[in-house]
Protein backbone atom coordinates (compact mmCIF):
# COMPACT_ATOMS: atom_id res chain seq x y z
CA UNK A 1 0.00 0.00 0.00
CA UNK A 2 1.24 3.50 -0.88
CA UNK A 3 2.15 5.74 2.05
CA UNK A 4 3.12 9.15 0.62
CA UNK A 5 1.79 10.80 -2.52
CA UNK A 6 2.60 14.17 -4.11
CA UNK A 7 0.30 14.91 -7.05
CA UNK A 8 1.46 18.32 -8.26
CA UNK A 9 5.03 18.46 -9.61
CA UNK A 10 6.75 20.29 -12.48
CA UNK A 11 9.70 19.49 -14.72
CA UNK A 12 11.77 21.20 -17.40
CA UNK A 13 9.04 20.22 -19.85
CA UNK A 14 7.28 23.37 -18.61
CA UNK A 15 8.66 25.71 -15.95
CA UNK A 16 10.46 23.40 -13.53
CA UNK A 17 14.24 23.18 -13.13
CA UNK A 18 14.66 19.40 -13.14
CA UNK A 19 14.33 16.90 -15.94
CA UNK A 20 11.55 14.32 -15.53
CA UNK A 21 14.16 11.69 -14.64
CA UNK A 22 15.78 13.95 -12.04
CA UNK A 23 12.40 14.80 -10.51
CA UNK A 24 11.40 11.15 -10.13
CA UNK A 25 14.70 10.34 -8.44
CA UNK A 26 14.32 13.30 -6.09
CA UNK A 27 10.82 12.13 -5.17
CA UNK A 28 12.22 8.71 -4.35
CA UNK A 29 14.88 10.34 -2.16
CA UNK A 30 12.11 12.21 -0.30
CA UNK A 31 10.37 8.86 0.34
CA UNK A 32 7.46 9.62 -1.98
CA UNK A 33 6.19 6.32 -3.37
CA UNK A 34 3.51 7.65 -5.74
CA UNK A 35 3.58 10.95 -7.61
CA UNK A 36 2.13 12.83 -10.56
CA UNK A 37 3.96 14.95 -13.10
CA UNK A 38 1.68 17.90 -13.90
CA UNK A 39 3.48 20.28 -16.24
CA UNK A 40 1.73 23.37 -17.53
CA UNK A 41 -0.28 22.64 -20.68
CA UNK A 42 2.03 19.86 -21.85
CA UNK A 43 2.55 16.12 -21.44
CA UNK A 44 6.00 16.21 -23.02
CA UNK A 45 7.80 14.93 -19.91
CA UNK A 46 5.43 12.10 -19.08
CA UNK A 47 7.05 9.24 -21.00
CA UNK A 48 10.46 9.83 -19.43
CA UNK A 49 9.00 10.19 -15.93
CA UNK A 50 6.88 7.04 -16.15
CA UNK A 51 9.80 5.05 -17.55
CA UNK A 52 12.14 6.21 -14.80
CA UNK A 53 9.50 5.47 -12.19
CA UNK A 54 9.28 1.88 -13.38
CA UNK A 55 13.06 1.64 -13.34
CA UNK A 56 13.55 2.80 -9.73
CA UNK A 57 10.30 1.55 -8.23
CA UNK A 58 8.06 4.60 -7.79
CA UNK A 59 4.60 4.94 -9.34
CA UNK A 60 4.26 7.94 -11.66
CA UNK A 61 0.74 9.08 -12.59
CA UNK A 62 0.62 10.92 -15.95
CA UNK A 63 -0.83 14.36 -15.40
CA UNK A 64 -1.14 17.95 -16.56
CA UNK A 65 -1.92 21.40 -15.16
CA UNK A 66 -4.26 23.02 -17.66
CA UNK A 67 -4.66 26.80 -17.81
CA UNK A 68 -8.25 28.05 -18.13
CA UNK A 69 -10.30 31.20 -17.60
CA UNK A 70 -13.43 31.70 -15.51
CA UNK A 71 -14.96 35.15 -15.52
CA UNK A 72 -11.70 36.32 -17.15
CA UNK A 73 -9.62 35.11 -14.20
CA UNK A 74 -7.09 32.30 -14.37
CA UNK A 75 -8.12 28.92 -12.98
CA UNK A 76 -5.73 25.98 -13.16
CA UNK A 77 -7.06 22.45 -13.50
CA UNK A 78 -5.06 19.37 -12.55
CA UNK A 79 -5.79 16.44 -14.85
CA UNK A 80 -4.72 12.87 -14.08
CA UNK A 81 -4.65 9.95 -16.52
CA UNK A 82 -4.81 6.24 -15.80
CA UNK A 83 -2.06 5.59 -18.34
CA UNK A 84 -0.08 7.17 -21.15
CA UNK A 85 -2.36 5.38 -23.63
CA UNK A 86 -5.30 7.54 -22.49
CA UNK A 87 -3.58 10.67 -23.81
CA UNK A 88 -4.92 10.89 -27.37
CA UNK A 89 -3.18 12.41 -30.39
CA UNK A 90 -6.03 14.91 -30.71
CA UNK A 91 -5.40 16.07 -27.15
CA UNK A 92 -1.67 16.41 -27.84
CA UNK A 93 -2.45 18.44 -30.95
CA UNK A 94 -4.61 20.80 -28.93
CA UNK A 95 -1.79 21.26 -26.42
CA UNK A 96 0.66 21.99 -29.25
CA UNK A 97 -1.59 24.80 -30.48
CA UNK A 98 -1.90 26.13 -26.94
CA UNK A 99 1.87 26.17 -26.48
CA UNK A 100 2.43 27.98 -29.77
CA UNK A 101 0.12 30.65 -28.41
CA UNK A 102 2.15 30.70 -25.16
CA UNK A 103 5.22 31.74 -27.15
CA UNK A 104 3.31 34.58 -28.83
CA UNK A 105 1.91 35.60 -25.45
CA UNK A 106 5.36 35.66 -23.82
CA UNK A 107 6.77 37.79 -26.64
CA UNK A 108 3.89 40.26 -26.21
CA UNK A 109 4.42 40.45 -22.43
CA UNK A 110 8.14 41.14 -23.03
CA UNK A 111 7.19 43.87 -25.49
CA UNK A 112 4.77 45.37 -22.95
CA UNK A 113 7.35 45.26 -20.16
CA UNK A 114 9.67 47.41 -22.24
CA UNK A 115 6.99 49.85 -23.40
CA UNK A 116 5.33 50.29 -20.00
CA UNK A 117 8.06 49.67 -17.42
CA UNK A 118 11.28 50.13 -19.44
CA UNK A 119 12.29 46.56 -18.57
CA UNK A 120 14.27 45.20 -21.51
CA UNK A 121 14.58 41.43 -21.93
CA UNK A 122 16.12 39.14 -24.54
CA UNK A 123 13.11 37.15 -25.82
CA UNK A 124 15.23 34.69 -27.78
CA UNK A 125 17.41 33.84 -24.78
CA UNK A 126 14.36 33.50 -22.53
CA UNK A 127 12.60 31.13 -24.94
CA UNK A 128 15.72 29.01 -25.29
CA UNK A 129 15.85 28.63 -21.51
CA UNK A 130 12.19 27.65 -21.42
CA UNK A 131 12.79 24.43 -23.43
CA UNK A 132 9.80 25.13 -25.69
CA UNK A 133 7.12 25.72 -23.03
CA UNK A 134 7.24 29.29 -21.76
CA UNK A 135 5.32 30.51 -18.71
CA UNK A 136 5.38 33.56 -16.46
CA UNK A 137 8.04 32.11 -14.12
CA UNK A 138 10.41 32.12 -17.11
CA UNK A 139 9.70 35.83 -17.60
CA UNK A 140 10.20 36.55 -13.89
CA UNK A 141 13.53 34.71 -13.96
CA UNK A 142 14.57 36.63 -17.07
CA UNK A 143 13.90 39.92 -15.26
CA UNK A 144 16.06 38.85 -12.31
CA UNK A 145 18.79 37.45 -14.59
CA UNK A 146 18.85 40.73 -16.52
CA UNK A 147 19.98 42.47 -13.33
CA UNK A 148 16.78 44.21 -12.26
CA UNK A 149 16.68 44.41 -8.47
CA UNK A 150 13.17 43.10 -7.84
CA UNK A 151 12.00 40.14 -5.80
CA UNK A 152 10.11 37.33 -7.48
CA UNK A 153 6.89 38.19 -5.62
CA UNK A 154 7.20 41.89 -6.56
CA UNK A 155 7.59 40.96 -10.23
CA UNK A 156 4.47 38.82 -10.17
CA UNK A 157 2.44 41.42 -8.29
CA UNK A 158 3.48 44.55 -10.21
CA UNK A 159 4.75 43.51 -13.63
CA UNK A 160 3.28 40.22 -14.85
CA UNK A 161 0.26 39.61 -12.61
CA UNK A 162 -3.26 39.61 -14.02
CA UNK A 163 -3.86 43.21 -12.91
CA UNK A 164 -0.70 44.56 -14.55
CA UNK A 165 -1.00 46.51 -17.83
CA UNK A 166 1.78 44.31 -19.22
CA UNK A 167 -0.16 41.11 -18.63
CA UNK A 168 -1.51 39.11 -21.56
CA UNK A 169 -4.03 36.33 -20.78
CA UNK A 170 -3.63 32.74 -21.85
CA UNK A 171 -5.58 31.29 -24.77
CA UNK A 172 -9.25 31.63 -23.92
CA UNK A 173 -10.18 28.14 -22.79
CA UNK A 174 -12.99 28.41 -20.26
CA UNK A 175 -12.78 26.37 -17.09
CA UNK A 176 -15.93 24.50 -18.06
CA UNK A 177 -14.49 23.68 -21.49
CA UNK A 178 -11.17 22.70 -19.89
CA UNK A 179 -12.93 20.21 -17.65
CA UNK A 180 -14.85 18.90 -20.65
CA UNK A 181 -11.62 18.56 -22.66
CA UNK A 182 -9.89 16.58 -19.91
CA UNK A 183 -12.88 14.36 -19.31
CA UNK A 184 -13.01 13.60 -23.05
CA UNK A 185 -9.71 11.75 -22.54
CA UNK A 186 -10.92 10.08 -19.33
CA UNK A 187 -8.92 12.28 -16.98
CA UNK A 188 -9.71 12.85 -13.33
CA UNK A 189 -9.94 16.63 -12.81
CA UNK A 190 -9.13 18.56 -9.65
CA UNK A 191 -9.26 22.28 -8.88
CA UNK A 192 -5.62 23.34 -8.42
CA UNK A 193 -4.40 25.40 -5.44
CA UNK A 194 -7.68 27.06 -4.43
CA UNK A 195 -5.75 29.11 -1.84
CA UNK A 196 -4.35 31.14 -4.76
CA UNK A 197 -7.81 31.95 -6.10
CA UNK A 198 -8.54 35.37 -4.64
CA UNK A 199 -11.30 36.97 -6.73
CA UNK A 200 -13.55 34.04 -7.66
CA UNK A 201 -16.18 32.22 -5.63
CA UNK A 202 -14.93 28.73 -4.72
CA UNK A 203 -18.52 27.59 -4.18
CA UNK A 204 -19.35 28.62 -7.73
CA UNK A 205 -16.29 26.86 -9.15
CA UNK A 206 -17.10 23.64 -7.32
CA UNK A 207 -20.55 23.50 -8.91
CA UNK A 208 -18.60 22.71 -12.10
CA UNK A 209 -17.96 18.98 -12.63
CA UNK A 210 -14.59 18.78 -10.88
CA UNK A 211 -13.82 15.37 -9.39
CA UNK A 212 -11.58 16.80 -6.70
CA UNK A 213 -10.05 19.83 -5.02
CA UNK A 214 -6.40 20.33 -4.08
CA UNK A 215 -7.27 20.86 -0.43
CA UNK A 216 -3.76 19.99 0.72
CA UNK A 217 -1.22 22.41 -0.76
CA UNK A 218 2.21 23.70 0.17
CA UNK A 219 1.13 27.33 0.59
CA UNK A 220 -1.90 26.56 2.78
CA UNK A 221 -2.14 27.47 6.42
CA UNK A 222 -3.66 24.82 8.67
CA UNK A 223 -6.90 26.82 8.55
CA UNK A 224 -6.82 26.89 4.74
CA UNK A 225 -6.46 23.11 4.58
CA UNK A 226 -9.34 22.58 6.96
CA UNK A 227 -11.51 25.01 4.98
CA UNK A 228 -10.84 23.29 1.66
CA UNK A 229 -11.40 19.86 3.16
CA UNK A 230 -14.81 21.15 4.22
CA UNK A 231 -15.45 22.27 0.65
CA UNK A 232 -14.56 18.76 -0.53
CA UNK A 233 -17.07 17.26 1.87
CA UNK A 234 -19.74 19.82 1.01
CA UNK A 235 -19.50 19.18 -2.75
CA UNK A 236 -18.62 15.47 -2.58
CA UNK A 237 -15.16 15.90 -4.14
CA UNK A 238 -12.09 13.83 -3.49
CA UNK A 239 -9.06 15.55 -1.96
CA UNK A 240 -5.80 15.88 -3.85
CA UNK A 241 -2.49 17.09 -2.44
CA UNK A 242 0.51 18.73 -4.04
CA UNK A 243 3.71 20.58 -3.28
CA UNK A 244 3.65 22.41 -6.65
CA UNK A 245 7.40 21.81 -6.74
CA UNK A 246 9.29 23.69 -9.44
CA UNK A 247 12.84 23.38 -8.09
CA UNK A 248 13.26 27.10 -7.53
CA UNK A 249 15.11 28.35 -4.45
CA UNK A 250 13.09 29.78 -1.57
CA UNK A 251 14.36 33.32 -2.01
CA UNK A 252 13.34 33.26 -5.67
CA UNK A 253 9.72 32.22 -5.81
CA UNK A 254 6.34 31.80 -4.23
CA UNK A 255 6.55 28.24 -5.63
CA UNK A 256 9.45 27.37 -3.34
CA UNK A 257 8.51 23.99 -1.97
CA UNK A 258 10.04 20.60 -1.41
CA UNK A 259 8.91 17.42 -3.15
CA UNK A 260 6.60 15.63 -0.75
CA UNK A 261 6.40 18.66 1.56
CA UNK A 262 2.67 18.04 1.60
CA UNK A 263 1.15 14.75 0.57
CA UNK A 264 -1.82 12.45 0.65
CA UNK A 265 -1.71 9.71 3.27
CA UNK A 266 -2.47 6.08 2.41
CA UNK A 267 -6.24 6.57 2.81
CA UNK A 268 -6.28 9.66 0.59
CA UNK A 269 -4.17 7.87 -2.00
CA UNK A 270 -6.57 4.93 -1.98
CA UNK A 271 -9.54 7.25 -2.56
CA UNK A 272 -7.64 9.05 -5.34
CA UNK A 273 -6.74 5.80 -7.12
CA UNK A 274 -10.25 4.39 -6.75
CA UNK A 275 -11.64 7.51 -8.42
CA UNK A 276 -8.95 7.51 -11.12
CA UNK A 277 -9.57 3.86 -11.98
CA UNK A 278 -13.30 4.57 -12.31
CA UNK A 279 -12.73 7.23 -14.97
Amino acid sequence: MYKKGDFHLHTKASDGKLSPKELVNLARKEEVDIMAVTDHDTVAGIDEAVSEGKHIGITVIPGIELSTLHRNKTVHILGYFRSIEDISEEFKSYLKDMNEYRIQRAEKIVENLYKIFNIKLDSKKMLEGAHGIVARPHIAKAIVDAGYNYTWDYIFEHFIGEDSPAYVPNKKLTTEDGIRLLKSVNALVSLAHPVLIKTLDIDELLTLPFDGIEAIYSMNSAEDTERFKNYAEKYNKIITAGSDFHGIAKDDSKHASRVGEVSLDKYGIEAFLDKLNDM
